[in-house]
């Protein structure tokens, strides 16, 4: 009976804390792999800058008039892809329907 609980206390500890660890490192390393140069991101210490250069271990960011060096690892989350196209805006009133558009639309 001991064995059953310490087996279902294992499978509870490793299903709620090792198992969502090693998924956020995996999008984490993918994500740092996937960097960019022209890529907007912003580090772990919350400084927002664009990709100038990359190699293997650093990254340099353009922040303002400067350029900064980081350890990829410092990256936490990408804002903008550089190739990425930007959104569509919708013009208000263009695209949107009135209620007086629908009810001549249903007659």
């Amino acid at each position: 009976m001991q064995i059953i609980f310490l087996l279902l206390f294992v499978a509870i500890f490793y299903f709620l804390l090792i198992r969502p660890q090693q998924k956020r490192t995996k999008e984490a390393r993918q994500m740092q792999s996937s960097l960019s140069r022209g890529d907007k991101i912003v580090t772990i210490g919350g400084l927002q800058g664009t990709i100038d250069s990359l190699d293997d271990q650093t990254a340099t960011l353009r922040c303002g008039a400067g350029k900064l060096t980081f350890e990829r690892n410092a990256i936490r989350a990408v804002l903008k892809k550089a190739n990425a196209p930007e959104p569509e805006k919708i013009e208000e009133g263009k695209d949107k329907k009135t209620e007086n558009d629908t009810e001549t639309e249903k007659k």
